[in-house]
């Protein structure tokens, strides 16, 4: 495998210098190719309607506090291009691969447990480890509806959840074991871009998030 490494972009300051980021702003991108896709068995949804999830919401609220949600934004490459993986539900609900933190446990011992029952073969102790990296961003839900900030308003003293957009790296292949009742599909970035009718304020926020970031596309 031969990588083509791209230049990390410029960064203009204010003497007029031109700086490039630092290596920790590069994020290699593998191909989609060298990834394996399977399926297992169909998972239960606990929401038919979204009436349905804000009243458990409000329940749980009541019983636990604030509830935390953290989600992978992972990346592969396809047509020199990068795309991102989401879990589509129902055919029409998209999602990031994640879910809601038990009690006394950290975001990332939550999100490598939720990636591992969501995307890999139950119970199998050999699959790879998750890379989980930097935080690039929150999103918080003032009250019970569903109305989303990508900043906690100064007025709202309890908010009601908060989620949390985590960076995984890929290796260069792994398996994905995804439930028969999910899809994972690659959606390019320039398709989720703004695109919020589609995909909502989450995940069409993520090419900005990720703008940082100078993609460095590894070629087969």
């Amino acid at each position: 495998m031969n990588g083509e490494t791209g230049l990390s972009p410029p960064v203009v300051t204010g003497n007029g210098n031109r700086q490039n980021y630092g290596n920790n702003n590069v994020v290699d991108i593998y191909p989609l190719n060298g990834y394996y896709f399977g399926s297992k068995e169909a998972v239960s949804f606990k929401d038919e309607t979204l009436p349905d999830r804000l009243l458990r919401m409000k329940f749980n609220y009541d019983a636990h506090g604030l509830r935390t949600c953290v989600q992978a934004v992972m990346l592969v490459e396809l047509f020199k291009h990068p795309h991102m993986l989401l879990l589509q539900e129902r055919n029409s609900i998209y999602k990031l691969p994640g879910g809601r933190l038990r009690t006394g446990e950290s975001d990332i011992e939550c999100l490598k447990r939720k990636l591992s029952s969501k995307l890999s073969v139950d119970g199998d102790s050999r699959a790879p480890d998750w890379e989980v990296d930097e935080c690039l961003g929150m999103w918080w839900r003032p009250d019970f509806d569903t109305l989303l900030y990508p900043y906690l308003p100064p007025n709202i003293k309890r908010p009601k959840e908060c989620t949390k957009l985590f960076l995984v790296k890929l290796p260069e292949s792994r398996k994905f074991i995804v439930p028969k009742n999910l899809k994972l599909l690659v959606v390019p970035l320039c398709q989720i871009h703004e695109n919020h009718k589609t995909y909502g304020p989450i995940i069409s926020g993520v090419p900005q998030l990720l703008s940082k970031f100078s993609f460095n596309m590894i070629e087969c």
